[in-house]
């Protein structure tokens, strides 16, 4: 609203509260219920003219109501132009309609003194024009969302500051939600970032699980201001990704050759990459053929890189399939997805170590260094295909078997409302507990000796209970409560086991006992 008014008092060639703006002046929209104000100068929302109000109704309260039409396309024109001249203080800006922009200055701080004297700069610029506007710095593009319409003026939140705590005063609105979703929020008595923080995420989940909408699903809007997932923006100029291409004089038809011209593309982009600071996580490799066909090969990694033997061993194995038909005349490397990445001197330490041999200048050297998870993780998955690569992650639960799960190496990490960092677990838990013979003191005693797959143990050590309540939101009623132990048997030899219920509980007979896990 404020961003329309200024930009028709500079149509005006008006300051501020000068001249016509001095009087109580709204702008008005057409709509099929009559002229509607679309925003109202401090004269006319002083006299109770306010945005979103029929005009008849206005007049009603403040007669002398001066109007101008409102020009929205106008409008975002010239917010375009401003995002493009806003890039003086980054590499690059997007929009953010109405009234908003967004602009990237990773890296460009120090240029103007720091990120506070950049705020000032940008304040400073934007009135020289006539423009007021609210600033903040923050990691995320939604957490300075929220903190330039709903934080204090000249907000930063700096990558080691904790974004929960910073946050959780905000009101939900700051989470660029739909207005239905806001209400339904505040029904629910959430009205502060903190207190979604606080809940039960699974629960969050099930009641907006059917809300694809970014605006419309307040944990992919929490998610996205903590920076757990990333937040796609349209640049208003188009950054190029990074590209190489070999046109070649006689289409090729054997793989191997194709593989010495994606060799050589690598070595190409990794020059590329490394004179822009980058590093690859996406890379599509075009072959056009002489017939008029184009394919397609995309690899993703696991970690930014522009290693160029990595990346044409990674093309290596999605070119066995490719049938070159007539030939190939045109192959093209681009990077669409890349991330920043500076150059190391790992080599130079390893050599002051004394770590590389006499091979180092060539590909021996590159070899002894070993491979990194990030390499090995991008090769399994070019081999297995990404549907076969797995890792755990922790999950909100109190039960062992239910306190991880398993999803791709290149998904987002989903995040859990807390892990229990006091409790111990043992490294290997088995599947599914397995029943045991315990001889201890009863009603709940320690264990003195038990018997597994055919065994007897005589327990010399032992120490707990940690006693895990059933999950009452999970569970039916009849389920037990566990007491876990952690015992040592004669052999030294450590088990994790635990008995289900206790004597008197009213849920069943006598206690059984499982063993869950094995320390060492």
């Amino acid at each position: 609203m404020r961003f329309a008014l200024d930009r028709w008092r500079l149509g005006a060639g008006l300051a501020e509260g000068e001249g016509v703006d001095a009087a109580p002046t709204a702008l008005i929209a057409e709509t099929a219920h009559g002229p509607r104000i679309a925003a109202a100068n401090a004269a006319g929302i002083e006299a109770g003219a306010r945005a979103g109000m029929m005009l008849a109704d206005a007049r009603t309260l403040c007669p002398q109501l001066a109007v101008a039409p409102s020009d929205p396309a106008g409008d975002l024109a010239f917010l375009e132009t401003l995002a493009a001249w806003a890039m003086r203080w980054g590499p690059w800006s997007a929009l953010d309609p109405p009234d908003g922009l967004l602009v990237d200055v990773s890296g460009a701080a120090h240029l103007f003194g720091g990120e506070e004297a950049l705020l000032a700069d940008a304040a400073a610029s934007f009135a020289r024009r006539g423009l007021a506007v609210r600033c903040a710095l923050a990691p995320t593009a939604g957490a300075a969302w929220a903190l330039a319409h709903h934080g204090p003026a000249d907000a930063i939140l700096r990558s080691g500051d904790d974004p929960v705590r910073r946050l959780a005063g905000l009101p939900v609105a700051a989470l660029r939600l739909d207005e239905d979703v806001l209400t339904l929020l505040r029904r629910l008595g959430l009205k502060r970032l903190g207190d979604l923080d606080g809940l039960a995420r699974d629960s969050l989940a099930r009641r907006f699980r059917n809300r694809r909408s970014a605006s419309a699903n307040p944990l992919m809007r929490m998610d996205q201001i903590l920076g757990r997932v990333p937040e796609p923006l349209l640049p208003v100029l188009v950054t190029h990704a990074p590209l190489v291409q070999r046109r070649l004089m006689e289409p090729i038809r054997h793989r191997q050759l194709l593989e010495r011209v994606v060799a050589d593309l690598a070595a190409d982009m990794e020059r590329v990459l490394e004179g822009e600071g980058l590093g690859a996580r996406r890379l599509e490799l075009g072959l056009w053929k002489v017939d008029g066909e184009l394919v397609v090969r995309r690899v993703e990694m696991a970690a930014p890189t522009r290693e160029a033997a990595h990346l044409a061993r990674l093309f290596a194995r999605r070119l066995e399939d490719v049938d070159a038909g007539f030939g190939i005349e045109m192959v093209r490397l681009r990077s669409p997805w890349c991330e920043p990445l500076m150059l190391a001197q790992g080599d130079l330490e390893q050599r002051a170590a004394g770590d590389l041999g006499d091979g180092f200048a060539g590909g021996e050297g590159i070899a002894d260094r070993g491979t990194s998870l990030a390499a090995c993780i991008d090769r399994l998955v070019v081999r297995l295909g990404a549907a076969s690569v797995r890792r755990p992650v922790p999950r909100e639960s109190h039960l062992p078997e239910r306190a991880q799960r398993w999803q791709g190496p290149l998904e987002p990490e989903r995040t859990s409302q807390g892990f229990f960092d006091f409790q111990f677990r043992p490294l290997k838990i088995l599947d599914s507990p397995e029943e045991i013979s315990v001889i201890y003191e009863t009603p709940d005693g320690l264990p003195r000796r038990f018997r597994w797959r055919g065994e007897t143990h005589d327990v010399l050590r032992s120490e707990g209970p940690e006693r895990i309540a059933p999950e009452w939101w999970r569970e039916r009623g009849m389920v037990r409560l566990r007491d876990y132990y952690r015992i040592e048997d004669a052999l030294g030899r450590r088990y994790w086991i635990y008995r289900s219920g206790v004597i008197g509980d009213g849920r069943g007979g006598i206690p059984a006992w499982f063993l869950q896990g094995l320390f060492g």
